[in-house]
Order: structure tokens, then C-alpha cells, then sequence
């Protein structure tokens, strides 16, 4: 399992690194990974896979591919820096875009 979710790992980093690149960084970039792997994380968890599928999906490349800790200095930088309606947006935005990801997820699951 452990081999799983580094090579899950492994692919979400380099995944999130080209989201990076496309985007140019910041916080669309956060917005973009943490709704896109919340998107793959609902359909996975809907399509009910084995224990390896989700080490390799959702523990290890949505893990890596995702990042709370972006989105966390985001709103904490808006805030100090007197942007506290920008980081309010920002936090609540990013949540219910997250929420309605893993929805869509769902929802596109049960398509298939």
C-alpha cells in the first residue's frame, strides 16, 4: 500500500506542479488543484473502489495534487496584510467550490 500512495503521490505532485505552470501560481492555482481533486476525490470515493485505488488515487495523488496548506497561507496573508474581505473570499470561496467539487464528482460517477 505504502508504494501506492508514493507513486499516487509522486504523479499528483508533478500533476499539481503543471497546474502550477498553466496557471502561473497563486491563488488560482490553489483554487484549481483543490476543486479539481475534490472533483476526483468524489467520484472516486462514489464509485466505491478497492483499498489499493484509493491509496493510489485518493490517498496519494489527490493528497499530493490538492494542498490545504496553500489555501491556509492564502487567507492567513490576505488577512494580516488588511485584505480580511479578500481572505473572507477566499476561504469561504475556495470551501464551497471544494464542496461543490466533490458533488460534481458524485454526480459524474453515477454516469458512468
Amino acid at each position: 500500500m505504502a508504494l501506492l500512495v508514493g507513486v499516487g503521490g509522486s504523479l499528483g505532485a508533478l500533476g499539481r506542479y503543471a497546474v502550477d505552470v498553466a496557471l502561473g501560481g497563486g491563488r488560482r492555482s490553489t483554487l484549481a488543484v483543490n476543486v479539481l481533486g475534490s472533483v476526483a476525490l468524489g467520484a472516486l470515493v462514489a464509485s466505491a473502489p478497492a483499498d489499493a485505488m484509493l491509496a493510489l488515487v485518493g490517498t496519494g495523488f489527490c493528497g499530493a495534487f490538492t494542498t490545504f496548506s496553500s489555501f491556509a497561507v492564502n487567507v492567513v496573508r490576505a488577512g494580516t496584510e488588511g485584505q480580511a474581505e479578500l481572505a473572507a473570499v477566499d476561504a469561504i470561496g475556495t470551501l464551497a467550490a471544494a464542496l461543490v467539487g466533490v458533488g460534481i464528482g458524485f454526480w459524474l460517477a453515477a454516469l458512468w
